[in-house]
């Protein structure tokens, strides 16, 4: 599914206000080490369902996090990529891919609403495609990398992955 979430963005902030809620203008949460429950995006894409079950379980606040690409971040993958292993050829597409994803500068790449219930948070996450993209692409540069760079980061076997519910 494709979105604008910029247009996303909006419509969410006037509902939430409409509705009542309030709005704290936060980071994303996904990084945090408390327990946390993510809603079922793929299968339930209306924010407004979210909100419903927060309401529904006594949440009055709700945390209000956007994320907006740059093209500062293609440069810094383009920096990586400086350090893999690749063909000619590999790493032309790779830089080609990055290149495109310029076109997004500025725009809202992610959104994330989340409230707390009995210790726990829960979590509505929505990536804009091209940025889905882009992680991909993060991953795949990380795993060209060499292996001495692996081990002089301290990373595990692990290294690089985390989820994106």
């Amino acid at each position: 599914m494709t979105l604008n979430l910029d247009a996303l963005k909006d419509e969410i902030l006037a509902y939430l206000e409409a509705e009542g809620f309030v709005i704290f203008h936060g980071l994303g949460r996904s990084a945090e080490g408390s327990p946390a429950v993510y809603w079922d995006t793929r299968a339930y894409p209306d924010y407004r369902m979210f909100l419903h079950a927060a309401r529904e379980a006594g949440a009055r606040m709700i945390v209000f996090g956007v994320r907006s690409f740059s093209s500062e971040m293609v440069e810094e993958a383009l920096a990586r990529l400086e350090d893999c292993d690749l063909a000619r050829d590999e790493r032309r597409a790779f830089e080609r891919r990055l290149r495109d994803l310029r076109a997004y500068d500025g725009f809202t790449c992610a959104l994330e609403l989340s409230f707390d219930q009995q210790g726990r948070s829960y979590l509505f996450n929505l990536e804009a495609d091209w940025y889905m993209e882009y992680l991909d692409l993060l991953d795949e540069i990380e795993a060209a990398l060499p292996e001495e760079e692996d081990e002089e980061r301290g990373e595990d076997s692990m290294g690089g992955y985390f989820s994106r519910n």
